[in-house]
């Protein structure tokens, strides 16, 4: 294994056709909703990654059947309709956001009491609001290392909540959408109904919305009247099948490649149809000169002659992911870069702001870091190793600047095994090397 990755500058514009993985996102919100349902359920297109079998491993140390199909990309989930089929245990979530706040709501819902437990990078990232909201219902969460972080044992509300009345919260998602995300996904496991209030500016998202239409796959509604999220009495998910769609965060990178070599990129099954909120991207895209549009083997991003961006100024709240793809960019572009809005950014696998500001610095790019937002100046990129922090989005963003920069090394270049395991070897057969 590589410690350090060199990649290798293109002396020609790109053409590629790239076939990216399962979304991550929807891997984890379908195996929730699989593992609640009555009955099997099959999952096609499924990534797997360390965070996707951090959650593959955790329903399989809570008793679940779970059988996988790597080669196939297939998982098939014996669901217990609400029910967890053991009522002690302990398990590992790894650096998975999406499996530490999912589970942990799921558990603190169940009869019995659990351990859950997490990764070093994992036990930094803010978990206390999620805790006073389980706790207000009844849960009981007790801090085994840090209180309002991870590891925590849960002795679960096992079916302790009134019967007679909806359940009614008060949530703040300033921090993490996942919060509300994970509150959501085990909503049919409070029979009686729940109310979610959002006390913060901040109320909806793309990823709120993912979960929302997920849960209407599954045959749960919610509705949203702009401040309350409202799940009805007796809302259960149905079993069947569910595919998942290709990971657009993925697909971002081969074309932010082509809007930097003045190439082109395809990515396959990538579609308008595409629920996830990335797709954004792909018009900041166009409005730095890029050209999108529709193929039968899926969106196709061509970048203008020489890769000559338009600087830009673009408040990234929704799809902050691609923050650091658009980081990678911005030297390039023809005049200053901000992206705004992105301090919740902070608190995710890496202080993603001040990471970003760090890179470009050693790199000889100046740009200026504030509280919630980046100003990148143009400019020349010179040969560094880049630091990627156990960050995966940086490890992939940044090593697109090798593309254009000669000496671009990435460091820990493995870190990215937690969505997209093989990315650095894809990179090779594209670029040749």
């Amino acid at each position: 294994m590589r410690d350090i990755y060199k990649v290798k500058r293109t002396a020609a514009p790109i053409d590629w056709m790239v076939e990216v993985p399962g979304s991550k996102s929807m891997t984890n919100r379908a195996l929730l909703m699989a593992a609640l349902a009555d009955g099997v359920t099959t999952l096609n297109g499924v990534l797997f990654s360390d965070d996707s079998r951090n959650f593959l491993s955790s329903l399989q140390s809570l008793g679940f059947l779970v059988e996988a199909d790597e080669a196939a990309k297939v998982v098939r989930v014996e669901g217990q309709n609400g029910r967890i089929p053991v009522t002690e245990g302990e398990i590992y979530v790894g650096s998975a956001g999406t499996a530490a706040r999912f589970l942990t709501a799921m558990l603190a819902m169940a009869e019995g009491t659990f351990v859950v437990n997490a990764s070093e990078q994992m036990k930094k990232r803010p978990m206390r609001p999620l805790f006073e909201v389980l706790q207000s219902m009844g849960a009981e969460i007790t801090s085994l290392e840090r209180e309002g972080f991870l590891p925590v044992r849960i002795r679960g509300i096992g079916g302790r909540l009134p019967a007679h009345e909806m359940c009614r919260l008060k949530l703040d998602i300033s921090e993490s959408t996942q919060f509300l995300s994970a509150l959501l996904l085990v909503s049919p496991m409070v029979k009686q109904g729940l109310r979610i209030e959002i006390t913060s500016e901040r109320r909806d998202g793309a990823y709120i919305r993912i979960t929302r239409r997920m849960m209407e796959q599954f045959g749960a509604a919610v509705s949203f009247d702009g401040t309350n999220y409202t799940i009805q009495a007796g809302t259960a998910y149905r079993s069947g099948s569910c595919q998942i769609e290709p990971d657009v965060s993925a697909a971002c990178y081969f074309y932010a490649a082509a809007a930097l070599t003045g190439g082109r990129a395809v990515v396959r099954h990538v579609t308008r149809e595409c629920m996830q909120g990335d797709l954004k991207f792909l018009d900041l895209l166009a409005q730095m000169g890029c050209a999108v549009r529709d193929t039968p083997d899926g969106i196709e991003v061509r970048g203008v002659e020489g890769g000559r961006l338009k600087g830009v100024t673009v408040d990234m709240k929704d799809f902050s992911d691609q923050a650091m793809t658009l980081a990678a960019l911005a030297p390039f572009a023809d005049g200053d870069v901000r992206i705004a809005n992105i301090g919740h950014i902070r608190l995710q696998e890496s202080d993603r702001i001040h990471a970003i500001v760090t890179e470009l610095s050693r790199l000889g790019v100046s740009c200026e870091e504030e509280a919630d937002a980046i100003t990148i100046h143009p400019g020349i990129p010179k040969p560094a190793v880049v630091q990627t922090y156990d960050d995966h989005r940086m490890a992939m963003a940044f090593a697109l600047i090798g593309l254009r920069t000669e000496g671009i090394q990435i460091a820990d270049p493995m870190c990215c095994r937690k969505t997209f395991e093989d990315y650095f070897a894809v990179l090779d057969r594209l670029t040749g090397q």
